[in-house]
């Protein structure tokens, strides 16, 4: 009797052959693991910009206030589309999307290595931001798709190749791109065609095996917070991110001039020293959301926060090898929360992952540029060190982690 002969039972199906589990089970290391990588090419190109801020300075006579409006051009652009990315392709799903914002950074680049004029960085800036606001909300959602449920950890593992990327970027910048001029900006080129080649093959994951990973996750989804309790966590998510990302903002676009006007440092000097604080970042962040995974989102934030303060009151009055052990200090530890503040938000806001993402996103990106912008404005009225005592006192803002309401994950 045929298994097709009415009453015939099916025979059993066999067992998954080990490494070809079904895709909609467990941790998918390798697939995180090239989310990862991709973000760490994205955002070392993405560092490039702030670490040829003194290049561009002198070569088109800029003050630091048109500095802050390059910062402001790239991280608005960047940040005003990333929501409405993520809350399309929550309904509309555009996997090929990843790879084709990768092709708007790489055109960016061409763009910055042949400005000749301070309108046409600021159009290049503009590219490059569209470029990074396609990027970062799908990237998540492929990272959330394979992460077989340890949200915490796919997310900081994301987003430590992105710190990675950050803090190798002034490096490649002060090694390629100073000693030779704007031109040799056009190396970054390369970088950008194998993010381009990464991302191809991590969308036919995500078109072969993704829906599968999210069909598994909806299993569980959660119930989120209720309208009310939502408006009142965004709220505080925006004032944390608020006093992260500009105090990260007064050093990763204004620490190398700090250095430079305090300790009489050239700059390839004082790129090193933000190699160090972006390095010390990445490696905050890595631990940060395994942490959140054990004890609870709420728990690193307040750990992030309340834990940095002493550092940051500190730093401004310290000399150089201080500045550098408490830029450490700061970089570890504050950079632990931003795994956890994204996925709180997801918790709070389930199945909505491609917007709240872009939402995250979007604020650091946003709120970073008009930071950036400023704080510029502030360094050509009263110097950038007085810019660094009034930004030391921006942690002292995580005390509104106590209004952060509760989710299923705490």
């Amino acid at each position: 009797m045929t298994p097709d002969t009415p009453g015939a039972s099916a025979p059993a199906p066999l067992p998954p052959a080990p490494g070809n589990a079904p895709a909609h089970q467990g941790f998918a290391i390798r697939i995180v693991g090239a989310a990862a990588f991709a973000h760490l090419l994205n955002d070392m190109i993405q560092a490039v910009l702030p670490a040829v801020y003194p290049m561009f300075k002198s070569q088109f006579q800029l003050s630091f206030g048109q500095i802050g409006v390059i910062a402001l051009v790239y991280q608005i652009t960047a940040s005003l589309l990333q929501p409405w990315v993520g809350m399309y392709t929550d309904k509309r799903p555009l996997p090929y999307l990843l790879p084709a914002g990768m092709m708007a950074t790489f055109v960016g680049i061409a763009m910055m290595a042949l400005a000749n004029s301070y309108p046409m960085l600021l159009v290049a800036a503009a590219v490059v931001g569209i470029g990074s606001a396609t990027f970062h909300p799908e990237a998540s959602r492929v990272a959330r798709m394979a992460s077989g449920g340890r949200f915490g950890t796919a997310q900081s593992t994301f987003q430590v190749g992105g710190n990675t990327g950050s803090a190798i970027g002034p490096l490649l910048a002060a090694a390629v791109v100073i000693p030779h001029g704007q031109r040799a900006i056009g190396w970054f080129l390369l970088v950008a065609a194998l993010a381009i080649t990464v991302l191809f093959r991590l969308t036919g994951w995500t078109v072969r095996h993704g829906q599968a990973k999210m069909s598994s996750l909806a299993r569980n989804p959660g119930t989120g917070l209720d309208r009310r309790k939502v408006v009142q966590a965004i709220a505080v998510v925006s004032v944390l991110m608020f006093a992260k990302f500009v105090y990260i903002a007064s050093i990763t676009n204004y620490f190398t001039f700090y250095l430079i006007e305090r300790f009489h440092l050239s700059i390839q000097q004082s790129q090193m020293y933000l190699f160090v604080f972006l390095a010390s970042i990445a490696l905050g962040t890595f631990i940060g959301g395994p942490v959140g995974d054990r004890i609870g989102r709420k728990a690193v934030i307040w750990i992030s926060f309340l834990g940095v303060a002493p550092f940051a009151l500190a730093l401004p009055y310290a000399n150089l090898m201080g500045t550098a052990v408490l830029a450490v200090a700061v970089g570890l530890v504050m950079s632990s929360a931003f795994a956890a503040l994204v996925v709180y938000a997801q918790e709070a806001v389930p199945g909505r992952v491609g917007m709240v993402s872009g939402l995250m996103f979007g604020l650091m990106f946003g709120i970073g540029g008009l930071g950036a912008a400023g704080l510029g404005k502030l360094a050509d009225a009263h110097g950038i060190v007085w810019v660094y005592h009034l930004t030391s006192y921006l942690p002292l803002l995580g005390l509104a982690t106590a209004f952060l309401p509760r989710t299923r994950q705490g």
